[in-house]
Formats: structure tokens, sequence, C-alpha cells
């Protein structure tokens, strides 16, 4: 499966280890879920990363942003048809729609009206994963 992930989404799975971004984080660094991103998005996740308000030290995030460099799906996007409220989200955006993958925040409302991407919450998007998996496992069981 692959997503465009949100900063916010990395940041709550680092300081909140119990909680659903935590288990989206786990999910892309076991390999179960791939995610998508440009180099904007890269350096975004860098540079929120490394504030100071969060204390994460600078080798940790520097593995981290490492690992996803080299496992995630990494395009350039053109620029999207249309506009969102925060133009801070476009990069997000831009690669979602460019590779037709969903994108998922803890932020829906910065995408609020948006039609032509599917956004998910981390518990959404942990809903919709168990109804995948249970789907394929139906189809592994049917007889040829």
């Amino acid at each position: 499966m692959k997503i465009v992930v949100d900063t916010n989404v990395i940041i709550s799975g680092l300081l909140k280890p119990r909680s659903h971004p935590a288990k989206i984080l786990n999910s892309i660094l076991f390999g179960e879920v791939r995610t998508c991103a440009d180099s904007r998005i890269i350096d975004e996740y860098r540079n929120v990363l490394l504030r100071d308000k969060f204390s994460f030290p600078k080798e940790d995030v520097d593995s981290l942003i490492s690992y996803l460099e080299s496992t995630s799906i990494l395009v350039s996007p053109p620029p999207v048809p249309f506009k969102i409220k925060d133009p801070g989200d476009m990069p997000f955006i831009e690669v979602a729609y460019y590779l037709h993958v969903p994108v998922v925040t803890g932020n829906v409302r910065h995408f609020k009206g948006l039609q032509e991407i599917k956004i998910f919450t981390p518990t959404e998007f942990l809903i919709f994963c168990r109804g995948y998996r249970e789907n394929l496992s139906k189809q592994e069981r049917k007889p040829n």
C-alpha cells in the first residue's frame, strides 16, 4: 500500500508510541506501507523533526530521514489544477494527485472540500487497511 504521510502523523507517531499514528509509522518502518514524497516533503520532515521543542536526537532524525529517502517513492510532481486552503500542504497534495495515492493526516480540515484525492485520518487509514487485508485474505482462500 502506498500513501503520502503528513508530517504531523510522523511527529505524533514518535511522541505517542501507542497511538494510531505510531501504528502507521511502524507499518512504514516494517515495509508494510510505502511512503510517497518529493524533496519538499522530505525537507519538511527533517526541519520539523529537528525543532527544539521536540528534542529528537539529530542522529535519530538523520536515520529516519535516510530510511524514508531510501524507501519512499520519490517524485517531482507538476502543480495540480486546483488550490487548497494552506499552500504549505501543496507538496503533499501534488504528490498524492500525481501518484493517485491517499494522504494520511491529522489535519483533515486543511484538506476540506478536496474531492480529487482521498484524505484519511490515521484512524480511518487503519480501518481501511484492516478491510483491505481482510479482502485479500478472502481472495487467497477462494479456490481457483
